[in-house]
């Protein structure tokens, strides 16, 4: 894409927000209704001549973002901590399930993908744990582990296997018949011939599969932290919506949509690093 093709596109996106933030602020604009009977026990009672729809403002959107931003790690207790704090625990135990499942699935994936026999074998175990949700895994982590914080690793452990197992495998399998060719004319041996003909083929479709379990294992954390309760951004959710403070939710959800798409942009520019382009 050109300099100025990149330049409309984010005129256009500006355009577009501008858009929402206008509908969002006409939404909420407070209401004309009739003054009550007996005005001074309406003000006693905290009413006056206007209705506001409860749903907060853009301003009031601003302001709480605003307390947030400058003191993000601030910690007063179990349930009052600063969002920098939440979103840290959220994103340890993102990072700590994605790696073991890493760990795992890339070498089993390059196992399947290079001999179909143990693919036919391994496969009746993939197609049915796979489906399976990986919040459906929560109460007999629980059971066993018996720790929320490590229960949770566990099911974005679970939940970010199968995306990066299958394309591994897939990657592998797909790697050209020629260079496999030249490999074994070569006399390569197999550990050489995986690092260094294997890997760098596969790479960018071992890279999708991780892209992929990253977007999984981000929407999962939080609602994996809303059962488990403690910490976390989605605990961060659940314990402002029970404290009824609807712009602190509104901001949680912003931050963690904003926390989703640079971590795709960051594994997204990774899958770039590692294509090749003729």
């Amino acid at each position: 894409m050109s300099g100025t093709d990149s330049l409309r596109a984010a005129m256009l996106s500006l355009a577009f927000l501008l858009v929402l933030l206008g509908i969002w602020h006409v939404g909420t604009l407070p209401k004309e209704q009739a003054a009550s009977a007996n005005d001074e026990y309406a003000k006693l009672m905290g009413k006056g001549a206007v209705k506001t729809t409860g749903f907060p403002t853009p301003a009031q959107m601003g302001e709480t973002a605003r307390k947030h931003l400058t003191d993000p790690f601030y910690d007063k207790g179990p349930n009052d901590k600063g969002i920098g704090i939440q979103l840290a625990h959220s994103l340890g135990r993102v990072g700590a399930g994605f790696l073991l499942a890493a760990l795992l699935a890339i070498p089993l994936g390059f196992v399947i993908g290079m001999s179909p026999l143990v693919y036919r074998a391994l496969d009746p175990f993939i197609q049915v744990l796979k489906p399976i949700s990986p919040l459906a895994w929560m109460p007999l982590a629980l059971y066993t582990i018996k720790d929320s914080s490590v229960s949770g690793v566990f099911v974005i452990f679970i939940c970010s296997v199968w995306p990066m197992l299958i394309n591994t495998a897939f990657g592998v399998a797909a790697v050209r018949r020629d260079w496999l060719n030249v490999a074994k004319t070569l006399e390569v041996r197999p550990l050489r011939k995986a690092l260094q003909v294997i890997l760098p083929a596969a790479a960018p479709t071992i890279m999708t599969g991780m892209r992929i379990s990253m977007g999984i294992a981000w929407l999962v954390i939080v609602a994996a932290e809303m059962l488990v309760g403690g910490t976390g951004i989605g605990y961060f959710v659940w314990n402002e919506w029970n404290n009824l403070s609807l712009t602190n939710v509104i901001f949680a959800i912003l931050v963690i949509g904003l926390v989703g798409m640079l971590l795709d942009l960051m594994f997204g520019r990774l899958q770039k690093l590692v294509t090749y382009v003729e």
